[in-house]
């Protein structure tokens, strides 16, 4: 709800991170804003979901050419766990677009020659990924390890190694750096560095708010505790690079630096597992259809993941239910408003919301909203706050109740909707009941509209 939120700004011209706000590099939004609704949002990435699964299969036949089996199942695999509730794979999240340039970069630097064209084109595709979420960025190591481990490591080979990543990383930086020039030519630079970059730092080890006041190492002893697997997962992977094969090399590698991504900011989200669902698929079907000793060596990553989500508590959320509920409303077998309240307590109540905002208002009209499901009242009335932030909680985090009231005085919405409980700051109501007439209620979320001008 917030990426169609922003993508409605965007497309009616109002700047990105300087006029409205969210945590993201900008590719997402930007696709919200050229589907313009959820259901083209979710054609674009229906059919990005296609051509990721279709490039994932030519990845499994350049690592496994030899060997259809495998390919079959790690591509049925893929195709399951990026679609299906469990990983919320069925919700439109960065992960699942992200991931298919990531597998595109693999596929060329293993399936084309090493040339200098070729390296860059490859830094730009996990460029690319990165711009529609910065984790993407900690896949690319595990090509540098994998030609650390299967090149000669003489004096040529160090160079060439050498080179190879310098190309790389010039690919990497170049789309980045041009949004850079982008933001900085609209008056947005600070805005889309501080919002896109900088403040996911502030997602680290947020889930442990206790230990924020803590010095730097005792803060971060988990996160360098899990870098620290990462470096002696890799280290063996070198130690031992003989020994196993260039497929095993790779996608070990891959995995260990897409579980470190994956548990940055330490929180229990399943789409954030996505990003390991690459090489996940590839030592499921190892283990399924490999006869030598690689078969018994992927119990040890498939177990390290398996360890994540128990570990974090990654929350679940269950399948069977979701299609068989979608079968019952096709079918007439429940109503609509029994479908929705299936969502979620106040789903069904959101949408009676929206439909009296949106035939009580014109497009134009902006409407502010206080309460957890703000951003899916924008979504749904497709209406734009007056101040930068379409989430509460962004308020929150990144404001005060005093430039919210500063927001309020200056571009007065024409309805206020306070959500039940939502717990408003004192001078947020104070506001509305002085300029605002309360007009209707709807299970507990009462809409107020502006009669008069705010002087």
């Amino acid at each position: 709800m917030i990426y169609l939120t922003l993508g409605k700004a965007i497309r009616r011209g109002v700047p990105l991170y300087k006029g409205v706000h969210d945590n993201k590099p900008p590719l997402l939004y930007i696709l919200a804003a050229i589907s313009g609704s959820l259901f083209w949002f979710k054609v674009i990435l229906a059919i990005w979901s296609l051509v990721t699964v279709f490039v994932f299969w030519k990845l499994t036949k350049a690592l496994f050419p030899q060997n259809t089996k495998l390919q079959k199942v790690a591509t049925l695999i893929f195709g399951i766990l990026t679609t299906i509730p469990l990983l919320e794979g069925n919700i439109i999240n960065a992960e699942l677009f992200m991931i298919g340039p990531i597998i595109l970069g693999f596929l060329i630097l293993l399936t084309k020659k090493l040339s200098n064209k070729n390296i860059f084109i490859s830094g730009i595709l996990f460029s690319i990924a990165t711009l529609f979420k910065v984790p993407a960025a900690f896949d690319i190591p595990a090509i540098i390890i994998f030609w650390l481990c299967t090149m000669p490591l003489n004096k040529k080979g160090i160079k060439t190694i050498g080179k190879n990543t310098l190309i790389l990383a010039l690919g990497f930086a170049t789309p980045i750096a041009i949004t850079f020039v982008w933001y900085f030519l609209r008056g947005a630079f600070k805005e889309y560095l501080i919002a896109a970059f900088l403040q996911n730092f502030g997602y680290l080890s947020s889930w442990r708010p206790s230990e924020t006041s803590k010095p730097f190492l005792v803060k971060n002893a988990p996160l360098l505790l899990r870098a620290g697997i990462v470096f002696l997962g890799n280290l063996i992977l070198f130690w031992k690079r003989k020994r196993l094969s260039r497929q095993f090399i790779l996608i070990t590698s891959w995995l260990l630096f897409s579980l470190f991504a994956v548990t940055l900011s330490e929180r229990p989200y399943p789409h954030y597992l996505i990003q390991s669902v690459g090489p996940i698929a590839f030592l499921f079907a190892m283990l399924f259809t490999l006869k030598n000793f690689e078969q018994i060596l992927s119990i040890v990553p498939l177990t390290l993941f398996s360890f994540v989500p128990v570990y974090f508590h990654f929350w679940y959320y269950p399948t069977s239910s979701y299609y068989v509920r979608f079968i019952k409303l096709a079918t007439g077998r429940i109503t609509k408003d029994t479908y929705l309240s299936s969502f979620g307590r106040n789903v069904q109540n959101n949408y009676k919301i929206a439909e009296f905002v949106s035939n009580s208002s014109w497009k134009e009209d902006k409407i502010f909203v206080w309460g957890e499901d703000s951003s899916t009242i924008y979504a749904l009335t497709k209406r734009l706050p007056p101040g930068k932030y379409v989430a509460t909680y962004h308020i929150k985090d990144f404001s005060t109740p005093d430039e919210l009231l500063a927001t309020l005085m200056k571009d007065p919405p024409k309805f206020i909707i306070i959500l039940p409980n939502s717990d408003p700051p004192v001078n947020l109501i104070f506001f509305v009941k002085t300029f605002y007439k309360h007009i209707e209620t709807f299970g507990g979320a009462q809409i107020w509209s502006r009669p008069s001008p705010v002087k």
